[in-house]
């Protein structure tokens, strides 16, 4: 005669069974049909960090944060070229685009050296975590620099969203538009798109002003740089009457 086990046993045996694979946490699921256990496999969530990146806090002045990424594109005979665009995170204004076949890490460093003696190391660098970014020229950088470098969190790229959205402006605008027959005439074409973006172009998240401008309201000494030249022709007016013929009356 035999005996029939209770429920409670059977779901003691499989989990037994089921002992020698720790890495699979199983846990068990009743099937009316089958009247038994079946062992069912639950994905483990993963753990999240304690502090999660935040990239967009308010800012109140230039050239505290900046935010750095890459762009790729080709020549009609296939020789591919990398562009490094660097933006300042208050003002939107692009602070360099780099055109080259090779932007290693010793590369990068030397262009943000470049911006540093033109208007000083940033308080925080933004990034994701390309390997020309996460190398030692780039760790060694920031911290002889004393800069705080954020890198965002892996697979989400609008957490460093400002320049992403520049890379879009960038490529629909210039890349797409042109066909560059030589890298030099690809560092020329592009040079002269940054300067009309930072000087001409209205930023419609700036009150339509561009992003020199927009600069020039916190930082005075902005009007100098090169890039607010352009402007000086577009917002400048002439004074009330000052293109009126004037009528000379002679003595008497």
């Amino acid at each position: 005669m035999s005996a029939t086990l209770p429920a409670s046993a059977v779901a003691t045996v499989a989990v037994d069974q089921r002992a020698t694979r720790p890495d699979r946490p199983q846990h068990l699921a009743w099937c009316p049909g089958q009247d038994r256990c079946q062992p069912v496999t639950v994905r483990r969530r993963q753990d999240r960090p304690d502090e999660p990146f935040r990239p967009h806090e308010a800012l109140r002045a230039c050239d505290l944060r900046r935010s750095l990424d890459f762009v790729s594109d080709a020549l009609p005979n296939g020789r591919r070229f990398r562009i490094l665009a660097v933006i300042d995170d208050f003002s939107r204004e692009c602070l360099a685009t780099v055109v080259d076949t090779s932007l290693p890490g010793q590369r990068v460093v030397r262009e943000l050296d470049k911006l540093v003696a033109l208007r000083g190391a940033p308080a925080a660098m933004v990034s994701d975590n390309g390997t020309e970014l996460t190398g030692n020229a780039a760790l060694r950088w920031a911290q002889e620099r004393g800069v705080a470098w954020h890198y965002i969190q892996p697979g989400k790229p609008m957490q460093n969203g400002l320049v992403e959205g520049f890379n879009g402006r960038l490529r629909d605008e210039c890349l797409n538009e042109h066909v560059f027959a030589s890298l030099a005439e690809a560092r020329a074409l592009i040079e002269a798109w940054r300067i009309d973006y930072n000087a001409i172009r209205p930023h419609g998240r700036l009150g339509r002003l561009p992003p020199a401008l927009y600069a020039a309201r916190f930082d005075p000494s902005a009007r100098q740089r090169p890039d607010a030249i352009a402007n000086a022709a577009v917002a400048t007016t002439a004074p009330t009457g000052a293109n009126e013929e004037q009528t000379l009356h002679s003595p008497g």
